[in-house]
């Protein structure tokens, strides 16, 4: 136990000291293979690289360079179109608009930051030139990207179901009624505060002009169709559904919409393979952070500590645990480390494995949104050209919102496991 805490120790003060967290974690591991006896530092790079060799964890870097594809293929801008056509018309339009494109974009590129990259670079100058305070855009952006991990293709629990053994087509399922919620929460709540504040409205449109806007938006619509039904329906893995996706991206980039051309697309390619590599180490260094917990048995010792304890109070006490961690950490760095260790106690008072990733899902990616690490806000609050500080309020009340939906998912979790069980059966 003294090495797990040595461990941790190493870990926090590298973390305290600015180290990017893969090193981190790398450099807690090694601390421990330079001295425990039964191990030594060359299982370092075979730990590292088995916590990466795995068919399913392919799709990972596939669904990333979807996603940029699709970020330049301008299909971000047909489904601003497309929302404003169906929701502009609403006191509080353009914060509509924001969250249905989240949502809508979500199903395309299975990254919360690509979205708020994606959809923020038009949505927050756009709401700023309306008379929204800038606040208030930094933060529906940021709140609302979350769905980018939760709403299938979600890059989380192609992760997650590689290291849980969960049903990626399963965990893909559960959260789709969930990323829907939180999207109809936070527009309800925009609803509200938009009366309240007499914020701006949009034109409506007529019907031509809706039936344009879905035309255009129609193909881009396609790809969670070909990966999502591709999925649960069996047709094709996970990885051979990211590779499908890749395909019809390149295909409308290059020959439907042609604002693809070579140049660009090796570009984009560069970029999607330096992102891949540092999520990767980050992914690697976790594995082998979490098989040394495993060596030492910490499984068995929360299965211990939490024997007894009923699941509507482990899955909250899990779900508070997974909140403030992704305050310091990134959500898949801490799904590859607690994922495992949580699992055998979840199983034994009975939590549905989905259920357990979809909860997961849902509270690590509200560490999206929260200081200090906070990737969503910090990506929002730079295109808004605000210190984070200044968003703060406005997001902690779109915070507040994710929170009764999360809690709500802890209570009653068909919600979760309905749609899964039909893809099962």
């Amino acid at each position: 136990m003294e090495l797990v805490l040595l461990m941790l120790a190493v870990m926090a003060v590298c973390i305290l000291l600015g180290v990017p967290i893969g090193v981190s974690l790398m450099a807690a591991s090694a601390s421990v293979l330079m001295i425990e006896p039964h191990l030594n530092i060359f299982m370092l790079a075979r730990r590292f690289y088995s916590s990466l060799d795995s068919f399913i964890l392919l799709a990972v870097p596939l669904f990333l360079l979807a996603g940029s594809l699709m970020n330049e293929t301008g299909i971000t801008e047909r489904l601003i179109r497309l929302s404003y056509a169906l929701v502009g018309h609403l006191r509080g339009g353009l914060a509509h608009i924001n969250i249905l494109v989240s949502m809508l974009f979500a199903g395309v590129s299975g990254s919360s930051t690509a979205d708020t990259a994606g959809v923020g670079a038009v949505m927050i100058p756009a709401m700023q030139k309306k008379g929204y305070s800038t606040s208030v855009a930094v933060a529906v952006t940021a709140a609302s990207s979350v769905l980018g991990g939760i709403i299938p293709p979600s890059i989380f629990f192609v992760v997650w179901g590689a290291i849980t053994g969960t049903s990626v087509a399963q965990l893909f399922a559960g959260g789709i009624i969930p990323g829907i919620l939180i999207a109809l929460a936070q527009m309800g709540y925009v609803a509200r505060r938009a009366r309240a504040e007499e914020w701006p409205v949009e034109k409506r449109a007529n019907r031509t002009e809706l039936r344009e806007a879905f035309t255009g938006a129609v193909l881009g619509l396609g790809t969670p169709v070909i990966i999502i039904g591709g999925i649960i329906t069996g047709f094709a893995t996970p990885t051979e559904a990211s590779i499908l996706a890749v395909l019809y991206a390149f295909f409308l980039g290059l020959v439907v919409y042609r604002t693809l051309n070579f140049e660009r697309s090796v570009e984009v390619l560069s970029n999607s393979a330096k992102l891949v590599s540092l999520s990767l180490f980050c992914y690697g260094s976790a594995g082998l952070f979490g098989w040394l917990l495993a060596f030492y048995k910490v499984p068995n010792l929360l299965l211990d500590a939490t024997g007894g304890m009923p699941a509507y109070l482990l899955l909250p006490a899990f779900a508070l645990l997974c909140i403030v961690l992704g305050t310091f950490l990134d959500a898949l760095v801490i799904a590859i480390i607690v994922g495992p260790l949580f699992l055998p106690a979840m199983l034994a008072v009975g939590v549905d494995p989905v259920h357990y990733g979809v909860i997961a899902g849902v509270s690590l990616a509200v560490g999206l949104i929260t200081p200090p690490y906070g990737l969503c806000l910090l990506i929002a609050c730079a295109i808004g050209k605000i210190p984070m500080h200044d968003a703060l309020r406005d997001t902690m009340k779109m915070f507040g919102v994710i929170l009764l939906v999360l809690a709500l998912l802890i209570v009653v979790p068909p919600i979760t496991t309905l749609l899964p069980g039909l893809v099962a059966g």
